[in-house]
């Protein structure tokens, strides 16, 4: 699973939540690498925060869906951008989910625990 999020302490979160529900984590602080390593890693689902340094998450996600090896990977955009203008364009972008900080774990890894499913069936 790839995390891209640019604040320290909501990585480390992020990854722990992620890490004891027994999910494989990839961590990275900025669009650019989060689209390195979805292109080389292959990870079952990327959680992309919309502001990061380099590339945003819509953009990373854009790119994501332009790329044959990666467009079927799904997005959840996870941001403290929640007005609905700023959903619609993360849905705009290809995102299969958004979810705005602050953010109750338990909802983040039943939107997680979703989409893994919808991608198996």
């Amino acid at each position: 699973m790839l995390v891209a999020e640019d604040d320290l302490a909501i990585r480390e979160l992020l990854g722990y939540l992620l890490d004891s529900s027994g999910h494989e984590v990839l961590s990275c602080a900025d669009g650019t690498t989060a689209l390195e390593v979805a292109r080389r890693e292959h990870p079952d689902l990327a959680v992309l925060d919309v502001s990061m340094p380099g590339m945003t998450g819509l953009e990373v996600c854009r790119a994501l869906r332009g790329s044959g090896d990666t467009e079927l990977m799904p997005v959840l955009i996870l941001t403290s951008h929640g007005q609905w203008l700023d959903v619609s364009t993360g849905f705009d972008a290809g995102a299969d989910d958004y979810l705005v900080k602050p953010f109750e774990p338990a909802v983040l890894l039943e939107r997680i625990r979703t989409l893994l499913d919808h991608t198996d069936a």
